[in-house]
């Protein structure tokens, strides 16, 4: 695991070397064991190594038997082992341990095809020498970030952002239309990013660089299209299931360095912890989060899993103020704009994983959006079935169960409420939108909160619903509603929201590696070859993995209802050092000065917040609180006091010259 940057430039000669050192300082908290550059008189590769595999010998950057091929990369490969062995046997010779290596000699004999063989979580940029081409690549489900700039024959690439901010001549400023995107859909559609000037490699994708220009090509697809009709019996399912999880748990347990997992107390993490605790490794250390507020506290559900797996378990202790004091540090590493606090516990528990001298940790992501387990695909399905009968009373019934923790008891009252709230575009099922409209509409009413400016540029920039549709593959529409639900929760949310907020930055923040087992790309694949109704059976979210899970972990676990994991919003920012710079960056002056919000509109909200001491906020509220609040930060931090010098600048790095 590492941080990479680099710089190729066909135009003009410069002095790549000095840049990359500050490029890799301002990540030198991914990888802050090692660091080496190359660079030759068109191109400059930077690495910020994180050791994990062949501690002493797989220093980056890399290169093959000739030197002519040089590579630097961040993830790991996880079938590496295999891949080495077929190589050795048709001649390329390894000077290290590492599975970074492979990736030179695959590119030898393969170029970009070489993709298709790698089974892990990486985004890497291979230089070829002879050709003066740059290969950049990134995972089939974007679990690892690459983002680039590119004009006028050069370009600057980095595992972060801010990397390449470290050129100062690189603009910063907010790309309005991805302000929109994070206020509809909680990130930026497709390749935009929060500022103008950069774009991200999207999963499942390369790019080609060389002096004819930049081609991105796409690699993987995630598909729905081959889902089958449920004949096969649940069992045989099932049963397949455990054995690909078991083999992906496996492989992700490879590492020179002790492996550890994070344990909720839900049924994803005990799975996965279960698998490794029985079959690799009875000592397993495990960590988790709880809250000091009961009503996101699953601190005893966590303990019935420890109880129940005897694992070596720590667990930190989160308080609203502890969220509000780290959430500059948070949108600093996640680089974008946030609706929620969920990041900053999983920032405080990178932490405590780091201070245990981890490195590793397994984690259950992933599996909520592959096998059904999000109330939006219960509803999805309740409101297909109810616009069957629009008029039908009975039928929207069915909602109650659903988001009770934002709607709270279902009396008659909130029942109406509840009804009619769900009943906007019912009957609009032909829409491939149709899953998700209701959700998005719901939280882009908070874009009246931002200023005319920014409003009138988002009407230039046309509607969100018609550029999702110009992304979707050309079979979308025949596909299940589940499936199709699925996929732009796939597509959007996890690549572009929980991959990067939530996975890496929180993680890498404190040179932690997340391995994710059910982002396997061939777990991914067999579950979009599941019936819809082995998914989600009935309003059962995950059936055919709770069947799975149920031969390993206790049943209770098993089959206890899923729990969303959530963090406290508005009374984490009310006092204490939060309180401080609230008041500066949502002041009218600070406002005005940014431009992207309406002053009147945000101090009402504020002062609602204070007067009700944040329990009163309503769910788009506290969105709309947090989504400002995090906007004025990244606009402090990467536009108005960008540091001119990294942050963290390595002491030693190795350089190789071409």
């Amino acid at each position: 695991m590492c941080g990479i940057a680099g710089i190729v430039n066909f135009r003009n000669p410069e002095l790549r070397e000095d840049l990359l050192r500050r490029m890799i300082g301002f990540i030198h908290h991914r990888g802050p064991d090692a660091s080496g550059v190359y660079v030759d008189s068109v191109s400059g590769l930077a690495s910020a190594r994180l050791r994990i595999i062949d501690l002493p010998g797989g220093d980056q950057p890399i290169h093959n038997e000739d030197k002519s091929v040089w590579v630097v990369y961040n993830g790991e490969i996880f079938n590496y082992p295999e891949l080495r062995k077929g190589l050795e046997e048709r001649g390329h010779h390894f000077y290290t341990r590492s599975d970074t290596e492979t990736l030179v000699h695959l590119y030898e004999e393969q170029g970009p095809d070489f993709l298709q063989e790698l089974n892990g979580q990486f985004a890497f940029a291979l230089w070829d020498r002879r050709k003066e081409t740059l290969l950049l690549g990134r995972d089939r489900l974007g679990v690892r970030p690459l983002f680039y700039h590119q004009e006028d024959g050069r370009i600057l690439f980095g595992s972060e952002m801010k990397a390449i901010f470290a050129d100062p001549t690189i603009p910063r400023r907010l790309n309005r239309r991805a302000l929109g995107d994070t206020f509809t859909c909680w990130a930026p559609l497709g390749a935009d990013t929060p500022f103008e000037s950069i774009h991200q490699l999207l999963p499942g994708h390369y790019a080609v660089f060389s002096r004819g220009g930049i081609s991105i090509r796409r690699y993987w697809q995630i598909s729905f299209s081959a889902a089958e009709d449920g004949r096969r019996p649940w069992e045989d399912w099932a049963e397949e299931l455990g054995s690909l999880l078991y083999d992906a748990t496996r492989i992700r347990l490879r590492a020179d360095v002790p492996v550890g997992a994070y344990l909720s107390g839900g049924l994803d993490s005990t799975y996965i912890t279960s698998l490794v605790k029985k079959y690799f490794n009875d000592r397993v250390c495990t960590f988790s989060v709880s809250f000091a507020d009961e009503r996101f506290d699953e601190a005893s559900y966590q303990n019935q899993a420890v109880a129940s797996l005897k694992t070596d378990h720590r667990s930190i202790w989160c308080r609203e103020s502890d969220i509000g004091e780290v959430f500059p540090q948070v949108v600093w590493h996640t680089e974008m704009p946030l609706l929620r606090t969920a990041p900053a516990p999983l920032f405080l528990l990178s932490k405590l994983v780091n201070e245990n001298a981890y490195k590793v940790v397994l984690t259950g992501e992933g599996s909520d959006e592959i096998f059904g387990g999000y109330d939006i695909f219960k509803e999805d399905k309740v409101r297909r079935f109810w616009a069957r009968e629009p008029d039908s009373t009975i039928r929207p019934r069915l909602l109650q169960g659903l988001y009770r923790d934002i709607f709270g008891e279902t009396s008659p009252r909130s029942r109406t409420f509840l009804q009619n709230f769900f009943r906007k575009g019912l009957v609009d099922t032909h829409s491939p939108a149709y899953s998700h409209m209701i959700r998005w509409q719901n939280t882009a009413q908070i874009k009246t909160f931002f200023s005319q400016e920014v409003r009138e540029r988002l009407l230039v920039e046309g509607s969100f619903v018609e550029r999702f549709r110009k992304t979707l593959p050309p079979d979308f529409l025949a596909w299940d509603p589940l499936s199709r639900a699925q996929y732009t929760e796939i597509s959007i949310f996890l690549s572009n929201y929980l991959l990067c907020s939530q996975g890496d930055r929180m993680a890498m923040a404190h040179a932690v590696e997340g391995r994710f087992p059910f982002l396997d790309h061939r777990v991914v694949e067999f579950a979009c070859r599941v019936p819809p109704r082995f998914r989600l059976r009935g309003l059962k979210e995950k059936f055919i993995l709770r069947k799975a899970a149920g031969e390993v972990i206790p049943a209770e676990i098993a089959n206890r209802p899923k729990r969303p994991y959530r963090a406290p919003i508005s009374r984490c920012f009310l006092a204490g050092q939060a309180r401080n710079y609230v008041e500066e960056l949502l002041s009218k002056s600070a406002l005005l000065q940014t431009g992207y919000f309406h002053p009147a509109k945000v101090a009402k909200l504020v002062e609602k917040s204070r007067n009700q001491g944040g329990f009163l906020l309503s769910e788009r509220e506290n969105m709309a609180l947090v989504g400002i609040l995090s906007t004025q930060l990244l606009d402090h931090q990467f536009i108005q006091h960008f540091p001119h010098t990294s942050v963290r600048e390595p002491k030693e790095i190795k350089t190789f010259r071409g």
